[in-house]
């Protein structure tokens, strides 16, 4: 009678086992989706437009991000200068912003969490600087202290 009784045991202690399994492995899918504010951006806090649109674009990846800016616009990166088409070129599609936290200078100093590619994820600041045309002559990025 002990040998069914042990049979018993051990299927019940593999059904517990496999229900286990199945719950960690939900857990685990739950918490590699994407919350809801890496996925959705607040841009009610930037009042300009061409800033808006420039960051939308930005945001996507979209190309249309050069039209706001002039054909050979200055950038730096932390204070140093970058070419600016250079930079995009491997940045574009790739690095974006988690938040934007704060916005200064008439709409025009971007500040938040930016997902920088290899570089990982960290505070910044993107200063643009609009032209009589209305195009961006001038970008700063940099991270923010």
């Amino acid at each position: 009678m002990k040998v069914p009784s042990i049979i018993t045991l051990l299927i019940l202690s593999l059904s517990l086992t496999t229900c286990g399994q199945n719950k960690s492995r939900s857990a685990t899918t739950t918490s590699q989706q994407p919350t809801k504010k890496e996925t959705t951006m607040d841009y009610q806090k930037s009042p300009t437009k061409k800033v808006k649109q420039a960051i939308e674009a930005l945001q996507s990846g979209d190309k249309s991000w050069y039209t706001f800016f002039t054909d050979d616009p200055e950038m730096t990166d932390d204070g140093n200068t970058v070419d600016f088409k250079r930079f995009f070129e491997k940045a574009l599609g790739v690095e974006k912003f988690l938040t934007i936290d704060k916005v200064e200078n008439d709409g025009k100093n971007i500040y938040g969490n930016f997902r920088a590619g290899q570089w990982g994820t960290f505070k910044v600041f993107f200063k643009f600087r609009l032209n009589t045309n209305g195009k961006f002559d001038r970008l700063d990025i940099g991270q923010a202290h």
